[in-house]
Parts: C-alpha cells; structure tokens; sequence
C-alpha cells in the first residue's frame, strides 16, 4: 500500500498542477475567477463541491488520527491541501499513516 498511496501522492500534486499552471500562466488569472470556474456548470460544482465535502471530512478524521497515532507534523497535510492538491495530500497522509503503523507494530 505504500507504494501505491506514494504514486497516488505523486500523481495528485503534478496532475493537479499542470492545470492549475495552464490557469495561472494564462491572461488575466484572478482568485475570483477561479472559483467561477469551479462553479461555472453543473458538472464542475458537482465536483467542486464534492472534493470540498470530501477535504474537509477527511481533515476532520485526519486530524484525529494523526493525533491517536501520535503522529507529527500534521498540520503539514493540510497546508498541503490548500496550497497543492487534496489529491496530494490525501494519499500522502495514508502512506505516513502506513508506515506510522508498521513502526507501532514493530515496537
């Protein structure tokens, strides 16, 4: 599993980030425009919307988690979230969960 949530990880910040360049790069990039984007059809608000319910469960359980685990630096996942991808930070966090839990069993 680890090495499936590390490509998972790898592929959810360049995926992700080729589009988000293509906006960026492109003329007249605006935050507001943006999330225009996001809602500007019914396809897109359906995802838009299911990726910031998904995000923000995950976050919930995330950091609960992190803390029963004793897990450091989870605050970092987060930041991940909102500065990279979700789908970066997502698998990320279950591949350092991953291995937090083989360390435990270990000791």
């Amino acid at each position: 599993m680890i090495v499936i949530y590390g490509v998972l990880a790898v592929a959810g910040a360049l995926l992700p980030w080729y589009f988000n360049m293509q906006l960026v790069l492109g003329p007249g990039f605006t935050l507001p425009g943006f999330l225009a984007g996001v809602f500007a059809n019914p396809a897109s608000s359906s995802i838009g919307v299911d990726i910031l319910v998904g995000a923000t469960a995950f976050t919930l359980w995330m950091v609960r988690e992190a803390r029963l685990l004793g897990m450091r630096h989870w605050w970092v996942y987060i930041a991940i979230t909102l500065f990279v991808a979700f789908a970066c930070a997502c698998p990320l966090f279950l591949l350092m969960r991953e291995r937090r839990l083989r360390a435990m069993a270990a000791a």
